[in-house]
């Protein structure tokens, strides 16, 4: 295809992905109260004397301006609509790197797009478990005698961060796994890296997550972790699979692969007999030798 064709293909897929997702928040917009309430509730509520049930801080939840409202009823919305259109801004990557895949690449990215999508959503709601546990470990940052006041909109723009954050961090360990089955990597050179990418992983959940508690950063990063070393897993079975199938799989473009030099001996060979032999070339002269050393 040339340039103006991947172009207007990748325009396609873009608008078929937005339309799902303004289909899928016009739908989330019916509920966007209660889709409020669900993100509200991870706040620790307050009673009378200021103070949770549990005698904790709490925060104030609260909305300044006229249009407040309507843009917190359409962030929620929003965020909703991204979230529920995972399956199909997804499937409309695969489908646009797809043609430019072999065979077997685009069986195995069948795979990966099914598992993509579990991960994603499996990282969004990490994210939304982790969130009062994040939200009371901040509160308590607050002086004793004040009562910490939050705009709604700050409190969902960390959850809208959250979400995005865990559910595309948790797309990582796939992504190495597909790298692996393109032969790419190997899971020995994996396995190798593994120290530099515990520390990688930890500096970006450091620098990804909104609020700079370790409570937070920890709870994206472990799991991160132990996807790594799953994913590891599976490229080492992976690669011993493909040994067994190809001995030489494993080697360097400029390795030697082995050679059988083992001689056998042919059905049915007749040896040939003097007389059959082509006969011997007449020698040459001495003086034609000479002038042909000449002309040399």
């Amino acid at each position: 295809m040339a340039l103006a064709d991947h172009l207007r293909e990748l325009r396609n897929r873009v608008v078929k992905s937005v339309l799902a997702i303004v289909v899928f928040t016009a739908v989330a917009a019916f509920y966007h109260k209660q889709l409020t309430d669900l993100l509200l509730n991870p706040l620790p509520k307050c009673s009378s004397n200021g103070l949770t049930t549990d005698g904790q801080k709490c925060g104030v939840i609260s909305t300044i301006g006229l249009l407040t409202p309507f843009t917190l009823a359409l962030k929620v919305s929003l965020t909703a609509g991204v979230v529920a259109a995972t399956p199909v801004w997804l499937y409309q990557l695969w489908a646009f790197v797809a043609p430019g895949l072999h065979k077997h690449e685009r069986k195995y990215s069948v795979s990966f797009l099914a598992a993509g999508i579990p991960l994603f959503l499996a990282g969004a709601v990490l994210a939304y478990l982790v969130l009062p546990a994040t939200a009371r470990m901040l509160i308590s940052f607050a002086p004793t005698e004040a009562v910490p006041i939050m705009p709604a909109e700050d409190y969902l723009d960390v959850v809208t961060r959250m979400v995005l954050v865990f559910g595309g961090a948790f797309e990582l360990p796939l992504l190495l796994v597909m790298l692996n089955f393109i032969g790419v990597l190997t899971g020995k050179r994996l396995l190798g890296w593994w120290r530099g990418m515990v520390m990688g992983i930890t500096v970006f959940a450091a620098f990804a997550t909104p609020s700079a508690d370790p409570l937070s950063m920890l709870a994206l990063a472990a799991p991160i972790w132990a996807l790594y070393f799953v994913a590891v897993g599976i490229s080492l079975f992976n690669d011993r699979r493909r040994a067994r199938n190809n001995p030489d799989a494993d080697l360097d473009d400029e390795e030697a692969s082995h050679v059988d030099l083992t001689v056998e001996g042919v059905a049915g060979a007749e040896a040939v007999e003097a007389s059959d032999a082509p006969e011997a070339p007449a020698p040459v002269p001495a003086a034609r030798r000479e002038q042909m050393d000449d002309i040399t």
